[in-house]
């Protein structure tokens, strides 16, 4: 099940790394920036269909090889449910319950639609894709036939959520609401929880509740005006004055307090290793800062002292808590960084406020980390009591990105190891006959930030921002041998 949920938090990246594009065309479209109303109504119409990514790229990211044909058994299916479950249809159905009929109001543009369209679409596919029809419908053997088949159980779909829709709705409504009343105490435990499921990859799954659920506001002016929005993330950047109490807090802890925490292993590392702790530090610490991608820094204080990690979960929840208790405002389209900061400058509340707090956080991360470490002598990078320096190795290994897959494919315990292969935003997600031959150090010499081993056949390599292109590599050589051996 666990494995499941991090094959979906996977596949939610893929519509997420669409937000960018649509709030960099909002911000430059909007009227207090460039006040051109087409390039807004771009941006406008990536969040309009938002649910409808989600539907494709779930499918897509789900599917056994990342086919095609299951992206489009996504949307189709996607269309099917929101077309049956449509306010005009379902009141031509004889339904006149004026809150059941809001309630399928919210299906043209819910995630969580999207989502359950997708499994069904990966699941159909995976199960029917090889499937050989007798010779007479023979046309519509293997992929032809995915389509089909998920249109039909997207219907089944429909005609329960026709009855389970609006319990689920008011469900989800009154929970969202309870947490929104616990104002900045709701803010922080978000903020805990956030960064206590990272390790396992379910984040993304709590975050799409709360970043594109909750909530509801319709704008009244702008590309967007009269379409109402879901989420903290579509609200904020749909110019909700109330939005962004689950995104402000994250700014000071990804963009200042971990580039200090950063600092701090810096600082306490053995002298000797000091330089080549730091030389590392600077370079994850400013991919933080500048676009919030903050898991390589993570990752190398996650294993080694798990306690830190907790303390950074706590610090991150202080800091929601915290930018609510201040009255800070603010969004991204992406991650806490600063490219979102600068972009969405505009329609934060008191957005210099939140550059001093996160200040202040640098600080206090950098403190707290340095106490910590020094006074339990935890063996944070360059502490390790068999720390190697391997500088000319690393550089040997890296100097060309072929190279650097390579010996990453050799600490993973070679091809024959690997049985699938994919990445997320910042890690290699693997299945493997067995983790315990996986040779972490030989991986980190290669660059890599981290390994995780999640289970007996399953680990993660977090390589960082240019995880593509590690995978694209490792693939490539696995193909070329297989090749060389046949």
């Amino acid at each position: 099940m666990l494995k499941y949920l991090q094959r979906i938090g996977k596949s939610l990246m893929l519509p997420v790394a669409a937000l960018p594009a649509a709030a960099i065309l909002l911000r430059i479209g909007a009227a207090d920036v460039l006040d051109i109303p087409f390039i807004s109504l771009a941006g406008g119409a990536i969040m309009d269909h938002m649910a409808a990514l989600f539907a494709i790229s779930i499918a897509f990211g789900m599917s056994k090889d990342n086919h095609g044909a299951a992206a489009l058994a996504g949307l189709i299916g996607f269309y099917v449910v929101i077309g049956v479950l449509a306010p005009a249809a379902v009141e031509s159905y004889g339904v006149t319950d004026e809150m059941a009929l809001a309630a399928f109001g919210k299906v043209s543009n819910n995630v969580l639609i999207g989502v359950l369209v997708g499994i069904i679409a990966s699941v159909t596919y995976n199960r029917f894709s090889e499937t050989k029809l007798p010779a007479w419908i023979g046309f519509f053997s293997g992929r032809r036939l995915v389509p089909i088949l998920t249109s039909i159980f997207s219907l089944i779909l429909a005609a329960i959520l026709f009855f389970v829709w609006p319990f689920v709705w008011t469900g989800i409504s009154a929970f969202g609401d309870w947490l929104i009343s616990l104002g900045a105490i709701g803010a922080g435990l978000f903020g805990f929880f956030n960064r206590l499921l990272i390790p396992l990859g379910l984040h993304h799954v709590l975050n799409s509740i709360f970043w594109f659920n909750f909530g509801e506001f319709i704008p009244t002016v702008g590309a967007g005006a009269g379409v109402p929005v879901y989420g903290d993330i579509f609200r904020f950047l749909a110019g909700d004055p109330t939005a962004g109490i689950y995104q402000a807090g994250f700014f000071p802890v990804m963009m200042f307090g971990l580039p200090g925490a950063g600092f701090a292993m810096a600082a306490t590392a053995k002298k000797e290793n000091r330089k080549e702790i730091l030389s590392a530090v600077i370079s994850v610490a400013a991919v933080a800062f500048l676009t919030g991608i903050t898991e390589p820094i993570e990752f190398l204080f996650m294993f080694a002292a798990p306690v830190l990690y907790v303390i950074h979960a706590a610090l991150t929840g202080l800091s929601l808590f915290l930018a609510n208790i201040f009255g800070f405002l603010h969004g991204f389209g992406f991650s806490a960084g600063l490219f979102d900061y600068v972009l969405n400058f505009g329609l934060a509340t008191n957005p210099i406020g939140l550059l001093i707090m996160g200040v202040a956080f640098f600080f206090v991360y950098f403190f707290i980390f340095y106490f910590v470490i020094k006074a339990f002598n935890l063996k944070t990078p360059g502490r390790e009591d068999d720390f190697e320096t391997n500088e000319q190795e690393i550089d040997d290994t890296i100097a060309v990105e072929s190279s650097k897959a390579a010996r990453i494919l050799e600490g993973l315990g070679g091809k024959d190891n690997i049985v699938t292969i994919d990445n997320c935003s910042t890690r290699l997600r693997l299945d493997v006959k067995d983790a315990d031959i996986i040779d972490e150090k030989k991986i980190k010499s290669a660059g890599a930030a981290g390994v995780m081993k999640t289970s007996k056949t399953a680990a993660q390599v977090i390589i960082g921002v240019d995880v593509q292109f590690v995978a694209d590599d490792i693939k490539k050589l696995m193909k070329e041998t297989k090749t060389k051996e046949e």
